[in-house]
C-alpha cells in the first residue's frame, strides 16, 4: 500500500507544505486542517459579506447608516428587530419597500410561529411528563399511551382524530375577521394571556 499515492490523492492536498503550517505529527496535522476547514468557511462568509456590503456602501467597510436609499429603512422600528442584527431578511421578500406585502407577511409569521411553538411543546411535553391517561378513540381501542410521539404518530390516529384537527384549524383561521386593518391582520385574535397594560412591556412580550 503505497501511502504516498494516499497522501496525494487526498481531497485539497496539492503537495505544499509550508514550516508553519505542515508537520509530521498526525494529531498536529489534523488539528490545522480541521482549523483550515473552519476558516475557509468563515473567509467564504465574510467575503460574500464583503461584496454586498461594498454594493451597498460603495466600500467593504462601509457605515450601514450612512446607505439611506435602502427599502428596508421603512421596516426598522418594526416589532421584532433586535440588536445586534437589526432589520433581518436575508432572502430579500421586503426588498421592495411595500408596507401591505410586509403587514401580510408578518401576519402570516406571527401565525406560524405560534402553531409551531405549540407543536414544539406538543412534541416535547408527552416525553417528559407521559401520556395521557384514558383512550383517544374508544371505538378503535386506541389509548393515548398506545400514541407514539412525532411523526410515528401520524399513522396512528385515526382519520376523524384527524379531521377534527383540521377542522378546529379552520375553525381558528375562518373565525374571525383578518382583512386588511383589523386587529387580526396584526395578529391580535384577542387572547390577552401573554399581555400587559403598560405600552413598553406589552411591546417586549
Amino acid at each position: 500500500y503505497d501511502a504516498d499515492i494516499n497522501e496525494r490523492n487526498e481531497p485539497g492536498n496539492m503537495g505544499w507544505k509550508p514550516p508553519l503550517l505542515s508537520g509530521g505529527d498526525p494529531e498536529t496535522r489534523t488539528r490545522r486542517l480541521n482549523a483550515e476547514i473552519a476558516n475557509g468557511r468563515l473567509a467564504m462568509m465574510a467575503i460574500i459579506g464583503m461584496f454586498f456590503q461594498d454594493g451597498l456602501t460603495g466600500s467593504a467597510w462601509g457605515d450601514w447608516a450612512n446607505y439611506t436609499a435602502s427599502p428596508l429603512r421603512a421596516f426598522e422600528s418594526e416589532l421584532g428587530v433586535q440588536a445586534p442584527v437589526g432589520f433581518w431578511d436575508p432572502a430579500g421578500f421586503t426588498a421592495d419597500g411595500s408596507t401591505e406585502n410586509f403587514a401580510r407577511r408578518r401576519q402570516t409569521e406571527l401565525k406560524h410561529g405560534r402553531v409551531s411553538m405549540l407543536a414544539t411543546m406538543g412534541y416535547i411535553t408527552p416525553e417528559i411528563t407521559g401520556k395521557l391517561p384514558g383512550y383517544l378513540s374508544p371505538s378503535a381501542g386506541l389509548k393515548f399511551a398506545d400514541v407514539p410521539n412525532g411523526l410515528a404518530a401520524i399513522s396512528k390516529v385515526p382519520a376523524a382524530g384527524w379531521a377534527q384537527i383540521v377542522a378546529y384549524g379552520a375553525f381558528c383561521e375562518l373565525s374571525q375577521d383578518q382583512s386588511k386593518g383589523t386587529p387580526a391582520a396584526a395578529g391580535d385574535f384577542g387572547f390577552k394571556v401573554l399581555t400587559s397594560s403598560v405600552p413598553a412591556e406589552k411591546t417586549k412580550k
